[in-house]
């Protein structure tokens, strides 16, 4: 339509045009609210993981995402003097360890061969502080 044509028109015209453009509007606004919740909600959907096996728990909050799974790393350093206290050489350094490190060890005298026993240059040989 020209702006001639509107122009032209009288007031009640003009009021009914304005009526229906706003129904129109109104109808494609709500269409494009529900496509967009749509998506929305296709894309809030969890992946492959639920919460169960991710080991997140549901709070009172909202969902968390769900944790990404990593691999079992073994353990490549072992403190000789209690065997059970392991590090696999990733993330912050045992508490152990810092000691011996700080004491004067070196990292390789705590390194677990392949056999899985610690190695010959162990810290036993060492006087321990």
């Amino acid at each position: 339509m020209r702006r001639q044509d509107l122009e032209a028109m009288d007031f009640e015209e003009l009021w009914l045009l304005h009526e229906e453009l706003t129904k129109i509007l109104a109808e494609k606004i709500t269409a494009e609210k529900r496509e967009l919740e749509k998506r929305l909600s296709q894309l809030n959907q969890p992946d492959q993981f639920s919460d169960a096996e991710s080991g997140t728990a549901e709070t009172g909050t909202g969902k968390t995402p769900p944790r990404r799974k990593y691999p079992k790393v073994l353990p490549k350093y072992c403190n000789p003097f209690q065997p059970t206290e392991t590090w696999s050489g990733r993330g912050k350094q045992p508490r152990w360890l810092v000691a011996a490190l700080q004491s004067g060890h070196t990292l390789e005298e705590f390194k677990i061969l392949e056999n899985g026993k610690p190695s010959d240059r162990n810290v036993r040989g060492k006087e321990h502080s």
